[in-house]
């Protein structure tokens, strides 16, 4: 799902409390690797960074990872971090790259992937969850909500704030969400699809893609006093019926190795498991 905008766009927009630098890796006057790092600003856990190294197939092996990583460990520790977070592909080479530099292993994350172009998507039906179609649920676009996404800000916060993961974070204040997210050049306001109950805000599915056929779940999510009735269901289906009359012809999806009501949603859909990652982490100094 990158692209160069959403490159450079990160490295503009972030926050200044995130203390954002994309570091890069150069051999014979090419990029081989980057590692993004910063601080989790927006976590409860206070002194908690981040450094995420990629580093290209063909230069492997050549010392880019370890510099990368070095250079990233320095920085943080001057910033005040205790400890650095890292996504590693479970894979052998990765995952002995980061045991060997005294990374130790957390929860895991898995990627799934659904063919949009030749999916058999479930009905699109209110009426199965019990509401009628002149009544009770409805659905609308994040377009809708121009003039005024306060409401998808709070529902974005309390469902951010109830995700499992090895990093506890807080809804950030609403000018931050608006520039982050809202503002995020990937997020796509006409497939993503918000269900509202009664006037009320109460599921919605964030879509991105790199309008080019691919589409990411950024969040898809149910409001607490709205969860148990098929709601997530509706508004994700309703967002993949969207991004696949746009053209979209794939879909991805992460999910917390943990997160088993979102992960059965996705294989209702039909997603399938493309890979697997862990998070790996560091105490600074130790």
């Amino acid at each position: 799902m990158t692209t160069p905008e959403t490159v450079a766009w990160t490295v503009a927009s972030a926050p200044p409390e995130r203390q954002y630098r994309l570091l890069v890796a150069e051999a014979d006057g090419q990029v081989v690797g980057s590692c993004a790092t910063g601080v989790f600003h927006d976590s409860s856990d206070p002194g908690h960074a981040f450094a995420q190294t990629a580093v290209h197939a063909d230069a492997r092996g050549r010392g880019a990872g370890s510099a990368l990583v070095s250079a990233a460990e320095e920085r943080l520790a001057g910033l005040g971090a205790a400890k650095v977070s890292a996504w590693a592909l479970d894979e052998p080479r990765c995952v002995t790259f980061a045991e060997r530099r005294g990374y130790r292993r957390g929860r895991s994350s898995r990627v799934q992937r659904l063919d949009l172009a030749g999916a058999a998507l479930p009905p699109l039906d209110r009426q199965a969850l019990g509401f009628s179609r002149r009544g009770g649920v409805e659905l609308h676009t994040a377009a809708d909500f121009a003039d005024d996404p306060r409401p998808l800000y709070e529902a974005d916060a309390e469902c951010t704030e109830d995700e499992p993961g090895d990093v506890e974070f807080v809804g950030p204040p609403y000018a931050e969400w608006l520039a982050v997210i809202w503002e995020h050049p990937a997020l796509d306001r006409e497939l993503t699809s918000v269900a509202v109950v009664d006037g009320a805000v109460a599921a919605f599915s964030l879509a991105h893609t790199d309008r080019r056929g691919r589409y990411w779940s950024g969040m898809t999510g149910t409001l607490r006093a709205f969860r148990g009735r098929g709601l997530a269901k509706l508004a994700k289906n309703d967002s993949l019926r969207r991004a696949r009359a746009a053209g979209c012809v794939e879909a991805f999806a992460g999910n917390d190795g943990g997160n088993e009501p979102m992960l059965a949603i996705n294989r209702w859909f039909g997603y399938a498991p493309v890979a697997t990652q862990w998070r790996y982490v560091r105490e600074l100094g130790a």
